[in-house]
């Protein structure tokens, strides 16, 4: 019972209570009447909320929100139909993939009645059977995905599955807004070998991604080594700062060879000088 309907039937009755210890116990018999009759007619809706009503079994209508009144013993309220966003949960345990693996998988379906007349009058437990229709929708939309896209897409799956959930329910009066998928979970040793398939296509790649980068320094060397053999004066020069790259750290010594030496001397070898002994020239800093 209502607020205002539980007010009215004890003013009522007070008033009679009243009365009746004034006047006589019949005297306030037609208020205790009135009570009865105005607790039994007057209803209230909750602005989210609708009544279906019946009149001796046929439809009278939707009522609310707001007051209301009905007729006792004539009228009477079959359902009270919320039509606030409600959430329910369902799953699917040991359901096979299209190509056989076994996953658990959760989801969370978001639906509200649009239509209070259909959700009272055309199907016994719309609560019930929206679970129902939610798990066996998921298991043929398990049944018909492979794992790859199952894991890797599920905004596919969640619209897919809204879709096929809302087409279902419309003729209940219920919309569904969204399908959300929380949980994909599969065996342990499925999922070793997954983690080991993804570290051998991380090493593969990064092998490939080394061999390109040694054929590009490969060309870059061959390259270079057809400018140096066109200008030998251009490879005396890059020797020469190499030695000097090399010792200008602060305590480094170097031995160079004498015949390095003397090949980067451009006018060693046409001195006309005999040969020299071989020795080893320290450079210091």
């Amino acid at each position: 019972m209502n607020p205002i309907t539980l007010f009215l039937t004890a003013v009522l009755a007070l008033i009679g209570a009243g009365i009746g210890a004034l006047a006589g116990p019949w005297a306030g018999a037609p208020f205790f009447v009135i009570a009865a009759l105005v607790a039994a007619s007057l209803k209230m809706a909750n602005t989210w909320q609708r009544f279906v009503v019946l009149r001796a079994g046929n439809l009278l209508g939707v009522r609310g929100p707001g007051l209301f009144m009905i007729v006792p013993v004539l009228d009477n309220v079959v359902a009270v139909i919320d039509q606030r966003i409600q959430t329910t949960a369902f799953n699917a345990e040991e359901a096979l993939t299209r190509d056989t693996v076994p996953v658990n998988v959760d989801a969370v379906i978001f639906w509200h009645v649009h239509d209070a007349r259909q959700a009272a009058l055309e199907i016994t437990n719309y609560r019930e059977a929206i679970d129902r229709v939610a798990q066996t929708s998921l298991r043929e939309m398990i049944g018909s995905s492979m794992l790859s896209s199952l894991l890797s897409d599920r905004k596919a799956a969640d619209e897919h599955l809204r879709d096929v959930i809302g087409a279902k329910t419309a003729q209940w009066g219920i919309t569904v807004m969204s399908v959300e998928i929380r949980d994909v979970a599969i065996p342990v040793a499925l999922q070793d070998a997954m983690s080991r398939q993804a570290q051998a296509e991380r090493e593969k790649e990064a092998r490939v991604i080394l061999g390109s980068a040694e054929a590009e320094v490969a060309a870059k060397f061959v390259e270079a080594a057809t400018t140096y053999a066109d200008h030998p004066a251009a490879l005396q020069l890059r020797a020469m700062n190499i030695i000097y790259e090399t010792t200008k750290e602060r305590g480094a010594t170097i031995l160079i060879p004498t015949g390095l030496v003397d090949s980067l001397n451009p006018g060693g070898a046409g001195s006309g000088r005999g040969p020299e002994k071989r020795g080893v020239v320290t450079a210091r800093p």
